[in-house]
């Protein structure tokens, strides 16, 4: 029997639509995987408070302890401080200027030597100065003969008031006031070619050389005490009344990048700048190695307000979870035989300082971390409730998430 071309045509469609359909059908309802039991992120804890849904947590439901850092939640005072920033400057500094005219017979030292108060800094020519001091002599010598000559005989007289009169005419006309005054001016002159430091320092900024001539007034150089070292920092005047001398001081310097040096307050300018409104705060640090130098950037942290007596845990211990309000809470370290789990908590925070928040008992659904628990600072931005835990040095090394 044979068909037509239109009918094996029509057959053909036929056909292909049956397998679409039967594909559409398997696709949809035939492979269809049966349903899953519904799951919270967050789950609950003991007590029957919901906690919060964490960010990837499921890539920590292993068994395998992640590593984390702690640190201790303290019982202690939270400094609130006073940010500003400033530029170190030398405890003493001084413009050493030439004390007589003449020519540079030596400059015995160079610039960044450590000298001692009294040492030789530079020599001028003493030839002249010392031709006028022998000038100076030879004129004292010649007026003392005149003076003898004028009281040859005054010891010959009784009247002891008389003859202090005659001896105190007989010095002015013979000049030996004059040429005593003249021999005294003479050798400090003298003296005043060497020129020598006022203290203890470090020379900076040689101005001359060995041969030049100066003049009385030239500048030479400069003498700059490094230990302690100043450093001076304009403050908001709004802030200046939290601060007090000697308060601690932190201080950092663009050319030692992650350390941080320690002084005090020394002194509080009384006068606040009209324009800027800011008063100079000058920060005291020992600098016994000399490694600050006058004119370094510092950016500077002064303890200001003192609260005491409060619970504190490092700012990076704080974090942030929840859709649509945003609550505060932390990790707590939970020893769980060799390593530990962490408990997450809700808190209600108060005051802050740079490195320090406050927790406050009021508002706990939790309850209070107390001092000496340990709260996790690093490590835990991905962590679940009762994930696995151990306490590491470095986070990053361990093979951790370290905090962004």
């Amino acid at each position: 029997m044979s068909f037509s071309r239109r009918t094996l045509s029509l057959v053909t469609v036929l056909i292909v639509l049956g397998g679409l359909s039967a594909g559409v059908w398997w696709r949809l309802g035939g492979s269809a995987a049966p349903d899953s039991a519904d799951g919270e992120g967050g789950g609950e804890v003991a007590g029957g408070v919901d906690l919060p849904e964490t960010t990837g947590g499921s890539q920590f439901s292993t068994d395998v302890p992640q590593p984390v850092l702690g640190a201790e939640v303290q019982l202690d005072t939270l400094w609130i401080r006073v940010g500003a920033a400033g530029q170190a400057e030398a405890f003493r500094r001084t413009m050493v200027n030439a004390q007589v005219a003449g020519v540079i017979q030596s400059v015995p030292i160079r610039e960044n030597q450590s000298v001692r108060q009294g040492a030789n800094l530079l020599l001028v020519d003493t030839t002249e100065y010392a031709l006028g001091v022998a000038q100076a002599q030879a004129d004292l010598l010649s007026a003392e003969t005149d003076y003898r000559q004028l009281v040859l005989f005054d010891d010959e007289i009784d009247d002891p008031q008389v003859r202090a009169e005659r001896e105190r005419i007989a010095r002015s006309r013979s000049g030996v006031d004059q040429r005593e005054v003249a021999l005294r001016q003479a050798e400090l002159q003298l003296d005043r070619t060497q020129t020598t430091a006022p203290f203890g320092g470090r020379i900076a900024d040689v101005r001359v050389v060995q041969g030049q001539h100066v003049t009385a007034g030239t500048e030479l150089m400069t003498v700059v005490d490094l230990d302690p070292i100043k450093v001076e920092v304009q403050v908001l005047e709004a802030e200046l009344g939290f601060l007090d001398e000697g308060r601690r001081a932190e201080v950092t310097f663009a050319a030692y990048p992650g350390e941080v040096f320690e002084g005090s307050i020394e002194t509080i300018n009384p006068v606040v700048d009209p324009e800027s409104r800011t008063g100079r705060v000058t920060v005291l640090l020992s600098n016994p190695e000399h490694r600050i130098k006058p004119g370094m950037y510092a950016e500077v942290s002064l303890d200001a307000e003192a609260l005491p007596d409060r619970v504190i845990v490092p700012r990076s211990a704080i974090l942030e979870r929840g859709d649509g309000i945003r609550r505060k809470m932390l990790f707590v370290y939970e020893p769980n035989g060799s390593n530990g789990v962490a408990k997450w908590r809700y808190v209600n925070t108060g005051r802050e300082s740079d490195t320090h928040v406050e927790i406050l008992p009021e508002g706990q659904e939790q309850g209070m971390v107390a001092a000496g628990e340990i709260v996790l600072v690093d490590g835990h931005h991905y962590l679940a409730h009762d994930t696995p835990v151990r306490l590491v040095e470095n986070v990053a090394a361990e093979g951790g998430r370290p905090g962004r």
